[in-house]
């Protein structure tokens, strides 16, 4: 028997980045486990990836190109061979750009892969330089990323080990334990020494069910409640004023805001009791340290980005930056020396080539957004965007247009790939080698290959040497090896990866960066804030200035998508659709929060992982039900203009009333009606950054 043991790391877009091992035993891989000697996630994996090996070998992956032997969305394809899949791409380039420009090749991605070299930007260097439209990717993190960097600037923040710490947790708007479960035990362990954890959230989640007080919220509000703290601190005097005058710049423009949020209308916009408002402003001033944790749900409204800016501005109000456990945590992944411009080769990029974020694909594949040239070919991989991006109806109807050329690389058939012309064979996590960064914690992780990839699947990094090499590009940057892509990742000179080598990560399997231990990180105990004034901007130059673009992303946010500047100063901005606004044909808000098995769309398709989730449902409070006649386990139909699904009932106080929840991820095959939830969602923007307002949408539930 031939048995190795191979170091690797967890893909997916998570926080957590799990270290994980695996044994291959006879070349077959036997079993995927948590590496126990990782300080952060400490041998355990979710319920997503706990069985990975059922992904590797299922029977339903797809291992060799295939052509489309159908009618587009009828699941019918051929195999053929990698040399005539890649002369038939490459031959609807040419005669796309011939016919057309390159910008009539459009690109579509996002983090169905999270390594440096596999994923978020695998693809770019290669579009780049075909010249295709720039695919702008804001699915996620986009708003609450950009908020934070006007507040904030580049700081990593607070680190997620120094919770322990803590005395005070606030948890606004992340379910932890579904979707950042690593994390949950250095929370519960200052939980048991004594720190009180709250929960703002308008689902009683999990993680709101093992806190010590959960505060519902109605969608979209969490600005207000915010700045309704910030009134009261400033109306009892619980602010470290000494903080504030050395290390923040606009306390006095703050102030004034604050004063037209006292808790009576913060409790009539949110839903929060007044009284409960000036609990938790006085137990957050007065509770030392104090952490909070702020999640990607909160930018998912039509002031999703002014929520963010208020929330993190409030420790340096009450200095809880001075304090080891104390501040703010967003995403950890700035302190990483990620050398993107050699991994994205901005510089490949013809001056006026246009930009189409993809969250409006529907709209640019229908003509609905007036694009010159139309998009002519779709190159779709890392993402499944009929599950998870808006307006899924306009999606599918783009995606069945006879003159769209459509290749999706993928593992599976998803909803996205019954519509290729050409499908190609995706390798999994065990089929490749890559460097894992992390936007959770402060280590990098190494994944060896621990099998060859199965059939002819291939790794992204390959995938696009084949096709620069189809496309003829001469530039020998496209034909760099995978060691040698590793070496270009990241910055090696930076303080942060200081005496860290590739030899060490491969023995190791992960290193933590050269950044303070979380027995000592105060990372603003005296300010050093990286932001233009080098303080705490409440009041943000950026904004001021009008000139912010953020790095990489291609996203700017002086004016939202009516044209309205940003404040100066972060407000409260109403939500567009739903409760808030009183609508009478669609009085309900629909929040749509992460499946506890699903990553996103992925896993939707495993047996294991669609038996723990269980059938869809709709939770409605039982006083919202019983006035529309509606029972437990009925079969309900959710609907807007924009489309329906149809689900279970489930009846349950876990929800506010006003609000219906129903989790996405759910594929639209095997799904009641053909339809994601995503059908019901706009493809409008947030405030800030472009963010998705998944949680700004009004609906009404009917009995089906």
């Amino acid at each position: 028997m031939d048995e190795h043991r191979f170091l690797g790391a967890c893909p997916h877009d998570c926080p957590d980045t799990c270290a994980m091992l695996t044994t291959v035993r006879d070349g077959r891989v036997v079993s995927v486990r948590g590496n126990p000697d990782h300080p952060f996630t400490r041998g355990g994996l979710c319920v997503k990836v706990k069985n990975y090996e059922d992904r590797v070998y299922s029977p339903d992956r797809i291992l060799h190109p295939l052509r489309r032997a159908g009618p587009k969305g009828s699941g019918k394809f051929e195999p053929i061979s990698w040399d005539a899949a890649l002369a038939e791409i490459g031959d609807r380039f040419r005669t796309t750009i011939a016919r057309y420009d390159a910008q009539a090749i459009m690109p579509c991605s996002y983090l169905g892969h999270e390594g440096l070299l596999n994923g978020l930007a695998c693809g770019d260097a290669f579009f780049n330089r075909l010249g295709a439209t720039i695919a702008e990717r804001t699915f996620c993190s986009s708003g609450v990323n950009a908020a934070y960097h006007m507040v904030l600037g580049t700081s990593p923040g607070l680190d997620p080990e120094s919770f322990v710490h803590a005395r005070f947790i606030l948890l606004w708007g992340c379910n932890v334990i579904s979707t950042m479960l690593h994390h949950w035990p250095f929370i519960a362990e200052a939980q048991r020494k004594g720190a009180k954890v709250v929960v703002i959230d308008p689902l009683r989640s999990r993680t709101a069910a093992a806190a010590d007080w959960h505060l519902p919220i109605r969608p979209g509000t969490d600005a207000a409640l915010a700045l309704g703290m910030i009134h009261v601190m400033i109306d009892e005097h619980l602010l470290d004023q000494d903080y504030i005058d050395q290390y923040t710049l606009g306390f006095a423009e703050l102030a004034e805001r604050a004063t037209n949020f006292p808790p009576a209308r913060v409790a009539a916009i949110t839903g929060v009791p007044d009284k409960i408002v000036i609990d938790l402003a006085r137990e957050y001033a007065t509770t030392k340290p104090s952490a909070i944790r702020i999640g990607v749900a909160i930018e998912r409204s039509a002031g999703g980005g002014d929520a963010a800016r208020a929330i993190v501005s409030l420790p340096a109000l009450v200095g809880a930056w001075r304090h080891v456990g104390g501040g703010v945590m967003q995403n950890p992944a700035r302190a990483f020396p990620i050398a993107r411009d050699r991994i994205n080769r901005p510089d490949l990029i013809q001056p006026g080539t246009r930009v189409v974020n993809v969250l409006q694909l529907g709209r640019a594949l229908t003509g609905r957004l007036r694009l010159d040239p139309p998009i002519n070919v779709l190159f779709v991989y890392n993402c499944n965007p009929v599950i998870s991006a808006p307006e899924e109806s306009f999606i599918v109807e783009g995606l069945a247009r006879e003159d769209l050329f459509t290749i999706v690389s993928e593992q599976f058939l998803t909803d996205t790939a019954l519509y290729a012309d050409i499908v190609l064979p995706a390798a999994t996590q065990l089929e490749q080698v890559d460097l894992m960064f992390s936007w959770g914690h402060f280590y990098l992780t190494w994944n060896e290959r621990a099998i060859a990839p199965l059939g002819e699947a291939v790794s992204n990094t390959e995938l696009f040497r084949r096709l620069a090499k189809e496309m003829q590009f001469d530039d020998a940057w496209f034909r760099r090896s995978d060691e040698e892509m590793i070496k270009d990742a990241l910055d090696w000179n930076s303080p942060a990866v200081e005496g860290i080598t590739i030899d060490d990560l491969r023995e190791k399997g992960f290193a933590r960066l050269k950044i303070e231990t979380p027995e000592q990180r105060k990372p603003h105990a005296n300010g050093e804030f990286l932001t233009p004034s080098s303080k705490c901007e409440f009041k943000s130059s950026i904004a001021v200035s009008g000139s912010f673009v953020l790095p990489n992303v291609r996203q700017g946010h002086t004016a939202d998508q009516a044209g309205t500047p940003v404040a100066d100063v972060p407000d409260y901005i109403s939500p567009r659709e739903g409760h808030a606004k009183g609508e009478a044909t669609y009085p309900l808000s629909l929040i749509t929060p992460k499946s506890h098995a699903f990553l996103n769309s992925g896993y939707a398709n495993m047996p294991v992982q669609r038996h723990v989730a269980g059938e869809r449902c709709a939770v409605l409070h039982p006083d919202d039900a019983f006035s529309r006649g509606i029972r437990h386990g009925a079969i309900v139909t959710v609907f807007n203009d924009r489309g329906r699904i149809s689900c279970k009932a489930k009846l349950s106080t876990d929800v506010m009333r006003g609000v219906v929840a129903v989790h996405a991820g759910y594929w639209r095959t095997g799904s009641r009606g053909n339809a994601a939830v995503n059908v019901l969602a706009s493809a409008e923007f947030s405030n800030i950054g472009r963010a998705p307002t998944f949680n700004d949408i009004a609906v009404e539930v009917a009995p089906a």
